[in-house]
């Protein structure tokens, strides 16, 4: 974790940058297409917005990995989940804590190990979680928020496809 809060910024400009550019390179057979549209990296439950996105972590800069104790590799993903409350119309909304479980498996129903740890810095709040890859396979997160002071989790599910180097 990170006490300098400016440093959020070029992490999370990253990974929308890199999510962004994914299937752009010369050479698409390298990169996998996303199996769902990038817009589609948030959802709205009322008063919250649960906002997630993966990508490969060799996408990363080796400074940004190096900081978040994140191993870069083509056979890696990177989970970002982050929660959401809206305090008024059009005000910014502001990150909240919550419980944040994930289950990942691919479509021949492989589970897939990940575990999710929460970064903050400042008053940024959100949770990340790196799984392995082997091939090309399609990674499915089914992510469960419990936002600090809720009964029920809000579900959300992602699914990518994703081609190990």
């Amino acid at each position: 974790m990170l006490k300098n809060t400016r440093t959020i910024a070029p992490f999370v400009a990253t990974l929308l940058a890199a999510a962004a550019l994914a299937g752009c390179t010369e050479q698409p057979e390298q990169r996998a297409m996303p199996a769902q549209a990038l817009d589609e990296t948030f959802k709205d439950f009322g008063n919250y917005e649960v906002h997630f996105n993966a990508l490969r972590t060799d996408e990363l800069t080796p400074d940004v990995a190096r900081v978040y104790g994140i191993q870069r590799s083509g056979n890696r993903v990177l989970l970002n989940v982050t929660v959401l409350r809206k305090e008024a119309e059009h005000a910014p909304r502001k990150p909240v804590e919550a419980a944040v479980a994930v289950d990942a498996y691919n479509l021949n129903g492989q589970l897939k190990g990940i575990e999710m740890r929460r970064v903050s810095e400042g008053e940024a709040i959100y949770s990340i979680g790196e799984v392995s890859i082997a091939g090309t396979e399609i990674l499915v997160f089914d992510i469960n928020v419990t936002p600090q002071g809720e009964a029920a989790p809000f579900n959300v599910k992602l699914k990518r496809e994703f081609v190990a180097d």
